[in-house]
């Protein structure tokens, strides 16, 4: 993927909605390597697994796990997209956790851009050290 540069040099620039829709991905993808690394089950056993971790509500209490460990800059990012307005409404959490998620996606996004996978994996790992 060819990415101006512009926001490769800067992820900033982008807005945090942006960011939000990489970081759910990344975000994902970091929950789905850690559910086949845990165990070789049923592909729908995997699915249910993935979806208990990576949802509004789940997300919203990763935030609470690692904001002590944020950046100021990590942290101003987390609020850049938790204060966006999203033009869709959760189903399944409150408006408040949904926003906390959308932050926690953005930061991700955000790192990922920058090409801070250490870091990513870094808040990942405590993220799910103290969810379990």
């Amino acid at each position: 993927m060819d990415l101006s540069i512009e926001t490769q040099s800067n992820p900033k620039l982008l807005s945090p909605l942006t960011l939000a829709f990489l970081g759910d991905a990344v975000y994902e993808l970091l929950v789905r390597r850690l559910v086949v690394e845990e165990a070789n089950m049923p592909v729908g056993q995997l699915h249910q697994k993935a979806v208990s971790l990576v949802n509004a509500a789940a997300q919203s209490d990763a935030f609470g796990r690692i904001e002590k460990m944020l950046t100021e800059e990590e942290l101003a990012i987390f609020k850049r997209g938790r204060n966006a307005s999203a033009s869709s409404t959760p189903k399944h959490a409150d408006i408040a956790q949904y926003r906390r998620a959308t932050g926690v996606e953005a930061l991700f996004g955000y790192l990922y851009l920058k090409e801070e996978q250490e870091r990513i994996e870094e808040l990942f790992r405590m993220i799910m050290e103290t969810m379990r």
